[in-house]
C-alpha cells in the first residue's frame, strides 16, 4: 500500500514537473547558436520547404495590402523591439514597411496561400536586381524609368510619374526572365513548373494594375490603391513606408539580399508553421518582438482554431515587450492596435479569450 501511495505521489510530482516546462516554454530559449546577419542559401531554402504547410485557401488574392493606417503604430513599436529580436507576419507589402521600420534580425511571413510565398519571391528578386527605387519601380510596374526622379523623390512622385507611363511589353519579358534566373540559377532555388506560373501571373496583375493597382477584397471606394498605400503616414506625418525614401528602401533590399526575409505557407492554427518558428528561434536565442496578425483572428475564431493558434504563439519566445500588430475593421472604421503577445496568453490562460471581441476590447491604438 505505501508503495503503491509513494508511486502515485511520484506521478503526480511528474505530472506536475512536465506542466511546469510546458508553462515556461514560451519565454525559455535555448543558447545552443545565434542569428546570423545572412543565411546562405541552402539554409534560406531548407526553412522555406520544412517550416510550410500545404498550400491553403483564403477568399481574396491579397497582393497588396488594405490598411490606410498601417503605419500608426511605428512609433510605439520602435520602443518594444530588443537585441536578436524577430518579427513574424501575414500578407503582402505591409511587412516591408514594418520590416524597414523595425528592423528585426530576421522575419517570417506566414501565409495560408502558397501564392503569397511566391509574391515575396517575385519582391525579393526584384529587390535584388534593383540599383534603387526608380529601378525597382520600374521592374515592379514594367515601365520605363521616368526622367525627373532622383533619390530625394516622395512616394508620391515616384508613383504619379510612374502612374503616366504605359506598359513595356520587352520589359514584362526581359523582367520576368531575370526574375526567375535570379531565384533559379542565381539561388539555386528549385522552383516547380506551377512555381513558375504562378509568379508569372502575379507579376501579370502587378504590373497590369501598376500603381492605381487595388487589393481584391469584394470592391467598395474604401479600398486603397498601392500608391495611396505607400503615400501614408503615421499620425504625426512622418512617412514609414518601404518606398518613401532610399535609405529604407535600401534596408528592404538588404533584408532580401540576406535572406532575412523568409515566407513560409502556413495557418496560423495549423500545426507546423509557428511552431517551427518558435523552435528555431529558440535554438538561436531570439525572442519575437513583433507579430503582425492583421485580422486573421477573426477567422480562426470564425473557423473554431483560434485556441490552436494561441497554444502556437505559446511555442515563440516572447518577451515582456514582444507585440501583435492587429487590424480591426468595422462598417465605419478601421483601426490598427497593439496588444502585449503575453498578456494575451495570459488571458487566455486564465479562460477570459472566448470571442473575437474579447481579442479586439483588451487591444489598444496609439494616441494620435
Amino acid at each position: 500500500m505505501d508503495r503503491r501511495v509513494h508511486g502515485l505521489r511520484f506521478g503526480i510530482l511528474a505530472l506536475a514537473a512536465a506542466a511546469l516546462v510546458l508553462c515556461v516554454t514560451p519565454t525559455s530559449r535555448s543558447l545552443t547558436g545565434e542569428l546570423q546577419d545572412r543565411l546562405d542559401d541552402h539554409t534560406f531554402w531548407t526553412l522555406v520547404t520544412e517550416f510550410s504547410e500545404p498550400n491553403g485557401f483564403f477568399r481574396s488574392d491579397n497582393l497588396v495590402s488594405n490598411e490606410m493606417v498601417f503605419q500608426y503604430v511605428i512609433p510605439a513599436l520602435e520602443q518594444t523591439v530588443l537585441p536578436a529580436s524577430a518579427y513574424v507576419g501575414v500578407g503582402p507589402d505591409q511587412n516591408f514597411t514594418y520590416i524597414a521600420a523595425l528592423r528585426p534580425r530576421i522575419a517570417f511571413i506566414i501565409d495560408i496561400r502558397r501564392q503569397n510565398l511566391l509574391l515575396q519571391l517575385l519582391y525579393k528578386a526584384l529587390a535584388e536586381l534593383s540599383a534603387d527605387r526608380v529601378d525597382f519601380m520600374s521592374r515592379l510596374f514594367a515601365r520605363p524609368a521616368p526622367a525627373g526622379l532622383g533619390i530625394d523623390s516622395t512616394a508620391v512622385a515616384l508613383f504619379d510619374a510612374f502612374g503616366a507611363l504605359p506598359i513595356s511589353d520587352g520589359l514584362v519579358n526581359s523582367n520576368l526572365k531575370a526574375v526567375v534566373d535570379r531565384l533559379e540559377r542565381a539561388h539555386g532555388f528549385p522552383l516547380t513548373g506551377d512555381d513558375e506560373r504562378g509568379i508569372a501571373e502575379i507579376y501579370r496583375s502587378l504590373y497590369t494594375g501598376g500603381p492605381s493597382m487595388r487589393g481584391n477584397f469584394g470592391g467598395g471606394p474604401w479600398i486603397p490603391s498601392y500608391a495611396e498605400l505607400m503615400a501614408q503616414t503615421d499620425a504625426a506625418g512622418q512617412a514609414h513606408s518601404y518606398l518613401a525614401s532610399e535609405e529604407n528602401f535600401r534596408t528592404f533590399k538588404a533584408y532580401e539580399q540576406n535572406n532575412l526575409i523568409v515566407p513560409l505557407v502556413g495557418d496560423f492554427g495549423g500545426d507546423k508553421a509557428i511552431r517551427s518558428v518558435g523552435h528555431y528561434l529558440k535554438e538561436h536565442n531570439a525572442t519575437v518582438a513583433t507579430f503582425y496578425a492583421s485580422n486573421v483572428e477573426e477567422y480562426l475564431f470564425k473557423g473554431g482554431s483560434w485556441g490552436k493558434f494561441a497554444r502556437n504563439v505559446a511555442m515563440l519566445p516572447i518577451g515582456g515587450r514582444s507585440m501583435f500588430i492587429r487590424t480591426y475593421f468595422t462598417r465605419d472604421d478601421l483601426r490598427t492596435l497593439l496588444d502585449s503577445m503575453q498578456g494575451l496568453l495570459n488571458a487566455f490562460m486564465r479562460g477570459e479569450v472566448q470571442t473575437y471581441n474579447d481579442v479586439i476590447l483588451r487591444s489598444k491604438a496609439p494616441a494620435r
